[in-house]
Formats: structure tokens, sequence, C-alpha cells
């Protein structure tokens, strides 16, 4: 298995992929990029990583060769995503490195890369990064100019306590509401920050299911329904309120109702900008891919919604330059500028129990009360030396009578639904995504682009 190089970092499988070498060009290749950045400034870069079982290793690599760079380093130890992005502006640091592979399965993992503003790097200062990468005979500096480093744990109870300073955040209606919640932390980081979390709400009835940090993901740890099963039976078995399920570093989250039921990832920004809209009038963004209900009940308040490409870093940018104040994607990320600009599960933990507590309904009731749309993912191989360009100018030439976005690959927009097209970055196959009001339909509309690709032998 190659490496997987992109702006956003590298990932793969560790021993085949993620090498220590490959650890040590990339890590040294991001020193000298923020060097360039920030000349003259002694360099400060945060570390956190997730509970998988290579983490420590890549993790002593990283902060080392950080080291070795001349760059002072704050290591979070196990820490979710989103404080590490928290941290990185709270001390002032040049950046920061998270060390995980996100809903990849544990042979995984991955360096994902941070600006000063603790966010993503964007296209450009990725491609740059990417140069410094292919460069060789990398100088470091002398034994009296090398980096030093701490450990500090304190900054989850930062994180938390910023998240219930949030205006929005209601502890005392959901202390009230005295819920019973559920979640499942996939044995990693979540296990650590979801209870403080909960607590800090008022929250005293906790269940927890895989919530031990020994990164021993007990099922695939991408938060989708078909690998939560035994989650359904155990939220439904302690009669909970309600059940969250993150991913192993936590910028994801996924809602179970009270009756097992999924409340459906495209849901989890859709609940919770509902939540927002109806207490801070403003405009909305996801990515291409995310479901049409975000802009339904975006209008319904008189407000607009913006599409972005995918992409985490493309929402940010759409969401800055539109003024949202809400945002995300619809794998169950969760953008709230009031906090910062990154994708925080636990910050959706707390908006969306404040929702649940203010409206009085359960779970499942507040689920039935958005526009129901379904989504079909599809995939196409793609033959070498395939021609992308002529699929695209066939789909519009033969929907030519629909509104077309062509931001990142093509959107075509039919009156109850659309289809999505897209080439991976990382695979010879194109991504045919689609959404209706049923399933069937959401099926069919993806059929009509697939069989027109198929009949032109593309």
């Amino acid at each position: 298995m190659t490496l997987i190089k992109s702006i956003s970092g590298i990932r793969g499988i560790i021993g085949t992929g993620l090498t220590p070498p490959e650890i040590v060009k990339f890590t040294t290749a991001y020193t000298c990029f923020l060097r360039d950045r920030h000349s003259g400034n002694k360099l400060k870069v945060v570390i956190g990583r997730d509970a998988r079982t290579t983490g420590a290793m890549v993790s002593q690599i990283v902060c080392g060769t950080l080291m070795a760079c001349g760059a002072d380093v704050i290591d979070l130890g196990l820490a979710t995503t989103p404080t590490v992005e928290m941290t990185i502006t709270a001390v002032g640091a040049q950046g920061g490195i998270i060390i995980t592979a996100s809903h990849n399965p544990a042979q995984w993992n991955a360096l994902k890369l941070l600006n000063s503003d603790g966010e993503f790097l964007s296209a450009a200062d990725g491609a740059r990064l990417l140069e410094y990468a292919e460069k060789s005979g990398f100088n470091y500096p002398g034994f009296d100019q090398t980096g030093t480093y701490k450990l500090e744990y304190h900054h989850l109870d930062a994180h938390i306590r910023k998240i219930l300073e949030l205006s929005l955040v209601n502890a005392d209606a959901i202390r009230q509401r005295k819920f019973k919640v559920a979640f499942d932390a996939v044995d990693s980081v979540g296990g650590i920050a979801i209870p403080r979390l909960l607590e800090a709400l008022g929250v005293t009835d906790v269940v927890p299911i895989n919530d031990k940090p020994d990164g021993l993901f007990p099922h695939n740890p991408e938060p989708l329904p078909e690998h939560l099963g035994d989650v359904f039976k155990k939220i439904i078995k302690a009669k909970a309120d309600v059940g969250f399920v993150v991913d192993p570093d936590v910028d994801r989250l996924a809602i179970i109702s009270e009756n097992g039921q999924f409340f459906g990832e495209e849901y989890t920004l859709v609940a919770v900008a509902d939540y927002i809209l109806k207490h801070t009038p403003g405009n909305t963004v996801s990515n291409l891919s995310s479901t049409r209900a975000l802009r339904d009940i975006t209008e319904q308040y008189g407000r607009q919604y913006f599409a972005s490409a995918v992409g985490e870093v493309n929402v940010v940018e759409m969401m800055k330059s539109c003024h949202a104040v809400i945002g995300g994607e619809g794998n169950g990320g969760v953008i709230y500028p009031e906090l910062h600009y990154g994708r925080d599960a636990l910050v959706g933990i707390a908006l969306f129990l404040s929702h649940l507590a203010e409206c009085g309904l359960k779970c499942s009731e507040m689920r039935k009360s958005y526009p129901d749309y379904h989504i079909s993912k599809n995939k196409i191989s793609l033959a070498p030396g395939t021609d992308i360009q002529r699929i695209f100018s066939l789909i519009r030439s033969k929907f030519v009578g629909y509104k077309q976005n062509d931001a990142d690959g093509l959107k075509v927009d039919f009156e109850y639904g659309w289809v999505h097209l897209r080439t991976s970055n990382t695979e010879p196959i194109m991504r045919i995504y689609a959404e209706g009001r049923t399933e069937e339909e959401a099926v069919n509309y993806a059929g009509l682009v697939i069989k027109e690709i198929s009949s032109e032998g593309c």
C-alpha cells in the first residue's frame, strides 16, 4: 500500500505506507514550511493523537523530529482533533499536527497538519508543503538550537469550558431534563472527552459504550449504521433518551434516537443548524455532497444556504466568505464559528442536547420534524487515460435544462433531488452521489447518470 499524500498531510498503513522515514521527512518538510511562514519567530507546534495503538510510536517520531528541527513541542497526548485545533490559538503556536487516521481502520495512521489559526492548510499552502517534502538534503540545527518538549493535559478542560461559555449551550435546561445519555467512543479519545463534557453539562445518567481509550476498535470506526448494530441494541436496552457515536478523533458526530433508530449522519448538522438559526439569524454552508435538508431549513428561516466544494477547508473558506453562523459536512461534522472553525463533535453534542432540552420532544420526534431525504452513494471504476472532462461535458449536455454546479466535479439539481459526480483524489474511481425523497428516488437519479456514462463507453 503506497503512502497517500495530500494537501492536508499524509496517511497510510503502518509499515507498508506510513513508515518512520516518511514520518521524519514529512514532519521536517512541515517545519520548513512553518519557518518560511513565520520567519524570525521561535516555532511552537501543538501535537495530539487519537488512541490507536500505533499513535504513541508515531507521536514520538513526530515530536523528536520537530525538536531536531528547532521547534518547541506542546504535546497534548491523547486528545481530540478539535482540542488540538483550539489549543493552537490558545497558546499562540505556529501550527499543529494531529496524529489520527480519523475513521480509517486500526492499521492506518496519519498526520493531519494545521496552520496558526488551528485550521487545515489551504490548497495553496498544502501544495507548497508538498514541494518541501519532495526536496532532499534537509539541514538540521545544532545541539544548542534544538526545541523543547512539554506534555500538557489540561487543554481538554479549557475546550469544555469554552463550550459551556457559549450563549446557546443551555446547561440548565439539559440538567432539568435529566437525560439518560449513551455514547460509543469506539475505544478512542472520546472515552476521555465525552464523559467530562456530559458531567459539565449536568448529565448524571450516562451509559458508556466502548469507552476504553486503548485503540482496539471493537467495530469499524466510521460511525455509519452498518457498523453500529450492537450499539443500537444497547441503547434500546438501556432505555437511553439519546445515543452519541463519534469517530476516533471526535470530529464527527452521529446520533441515535431513543428507539434505536439512526438519526442520520446528514441530520446531525441539520438539527444543530435548526437550533442555531432559531436563535441566531444567518447563513449556512455545507458541501455539495450534503443533504438538501439544510438548504430547506435555512430557507424556512429566511436565510441563504451556500454549497462549497467537498473538504473541511473548503467549507470553512465558504463560511468565512458568506458570514455563515453554522456549517459543516453531511458526515456528521459540525462547524460552529462562535467556538472555532473546525469540525467538533463535542460542541455538536452540547448544542444538540440544548436543542433537545428546549424543544421538549423525544429524539425520534425531532427527527420526524425535518424534511426527509435519502442519499445513494455509488462509484464507478475509471480505466487509465479516461477523459474525465468528456464525462462532465456529456452530463452537462444531457441535463442542460437543470441547475448545475461545477465547483467540485459536477452537481445537477433536479426538482426533488440531485446528483453529484466527482473524481477521487486517492483512487481511480468516480464517486456518484445522489439524493431523493426516497431511497428508490435517489437510486434512480444516480442510475440516470450512470446509464448515460455507460452508454457512451466512458
